[in-house]
């Protein structure tokens, strides 16, 4: 099998020069009147949800609109006037994203093919995570004449992938974020509890002004992805995006729990938001364990 090519640049607005600002997802209104493409209504998201699932056409994304919730967050306390800022999940909805996928699920699939194709499926997802990254406008010399265009922003992007499985996404996150800097958390889920572990971290003491891209295949339970999105935000965080191959509907509402009160930007990416999960907390039908599938059980 040869590998696919990564998906195509996406286009960037100007303003007001030397301005820094996000590139602005497409504008959606009027959500409860979307259809998908043919015709139907929008399918109602899984029930631990709420809400409404809807395929926004425009991003080529499924938009889940996050639910309310009145359980105490472990977010920083909000102050008179602070903003909450609802949290972002999108299942990219795309034949390519689909079918990379497809492979992976594959019992059959060995670890060679299983890391490449996951590199490359990171590409797909990261290009919708990064649709919000900061950039700043800027002028350049053609060989004809002055084209305004835009860079990165400062503070770097830091990608933050949680090991050991999480190190099978960073070549596809860097690759389309080559200058980003990369930061390693090291969690274990305790199999008893279903509890996150920290027995590493290599990180900078301060990410005030930062935009973080925490890199975890498999959402299930939500419990170390929590955990790892408060440490990002203790250590001033200012935006943080989780990019997961595959995610259950428990894992998400539990990180939408957690997080009720951020006035923090945090998103989700997956490719796909999968049934449910099993006793032992594995994501079904998902593609089994995703550090043992890159690498072998050791």
């Amino acid at each position: 099998m040869q590998p696919e090519g990564p998906a195509a640049q996406d286009g960037m607005d100007t303003g007001p020069a030397g301005t820094v600002r996000r590139h602005p997802p497409p504008q959606l209104s009027g959500l409860g009147q979307l259809t998908q493409e043919d015709g139907t209504p929008a399918q109602s998201i899984p029930h631990l949800l709420g809400g409404r699932l809807l395929i926004a056409l425009c991003a080529h994304s499924l938009v889940i609109p996050r639910s309310t919730s009145s359980i105490p967050c472990i977010s920083p306390p909000m102050c008179a006037g602070d903003t909450v800022i609802p949290m972002k999940i999108l299942a990219v909805d795309h034949p390519l994203v689909a079918h990379k996928l497809t492979v992976l699920r594959d019992v059959n699939t060995d670890s060679p093919t299983f890391r490449r194709l996951a590199e490359e499926l990171v590409m797909l997802l990261a290009y919708e995570a990064t649709r919000d990254v900061r950039v700043a406008e800027t002028t350049v010399r053609t060989p004809l004449a002055d084209a305004p265009g835009v860079q990165l922003a400062g503070p770097k992007p830091l990608v933050v992938p949680i090991l050991r499985a999480g190190l099978g996404m960073l070549d596809g996150m860097t690759r389309l974020l080559p200058t980003a800097e990369v930061g390693f958390l090291g969690m274990v889920r305790d199999e008893g509890t279903l509890l996150a572990e920290t027995y590493a971290t290599r990180l900078p003491e301060d990410l005030s002004g930062r935009q973080c891209y925490v890199l975890d295949p498999m959402l299930a339970t939500g419990g170390t992805l929590a955990a790892a999105v408060k440490l990002l935000l203790g250590r001033g965080a200012t935006d943080v995006t989780a990019v997961c191959l595959l995610a259950a509907p428990e894992g998400l509402k539990h990180l939408e729990e957690a997080f009720a009160g951020t006035q923090v930007p945090l998103r989700v990416v997956t490719a796909a938001i999968d049934s449910h999960l099993n006793e032992k907390g594995f994501i079904v039908p998902g593609l089994g364990d995703a550090g043992d599938r890159l690498y072998g059980v050791v």
